[in-house]
């Protein structure tokens, strides 16, 4: 192995280290599960509107802009804004989590959201969309896995900010 001794013996990690690992398996499982069930979808549903409960449906919608189709067509200056976003995440992310345990898990998910949705615009040009949640006759607009993995992140992120408006960093070290 290419471990030091003394790490070979115990196999520790220390809570920085295995902070980085789960984030970093986060990252990684919202980018799988994302990019599998967006080929699922491609390949086992056509224009039809699954029905799968009285709100819920499972349709392919190709969306070629960002939430609600906003910025349609302008897939370069999305793919720059999400370029910008992960770098930020990654160059930034000690400061931006101020040593909180679940705001480096939200920023995960937030950034395994943005990789996936940033794989679709690169290989099929547009985000691939196909939960369809509906009420008295109004659609949601339809989102993905990887929609979701973004708004349950910022979701966490913001209700981190609120109940712990200090900083966190004597409880988790990042070193």
């Amino acid at each position: 192995m290419f471990l030091p001794a003394d790490r070979r013996r115990g196999m520790k990690r220390s809570k920085s280290e295995n902070l980085h690992f789960v984030a970093s398996l986060i990252v990684f499982a919202v980018v799988a599960l994302d990019q599998a069930s967006k080929l699922a979808a491609k390949a086992y549903i056509s224009e039809d509107v699954v029905r799968v409960l009285p709100f819920f449906n499972i349709v392919l919608v190709m969306n070629k802009g960002a939430a609600w189709g906003i910025f349609s067509g302008k897939s370069t200056f999305l793919l720059a804004i999400s370029f910008a976003v992960l770098a930020a995440i990654i160059l930034f992310h000690e400061k931006i989590t101020e040593g909180w345990r679940e705001r480096a898990y939200a920023l995960s998910l937030i950034a395994g959201g943005i990789i996936g949705n940033t794989i679709d615009r690169i290989w099929w040009k547009a985000v691939v969309d196909f939960l369809d949640f509906h009420a008295f006759g109004s659609h949601w607009p339809a989102f993905n896995v990887a929609d979701s993995a973004i708004c349950v992140g910022v979701g966490i992120f913001v209700i981190s900010n609120f109940l712990r408006p200090e900083s966190g960093k004597k409880n988790v070290a990042f070193r």
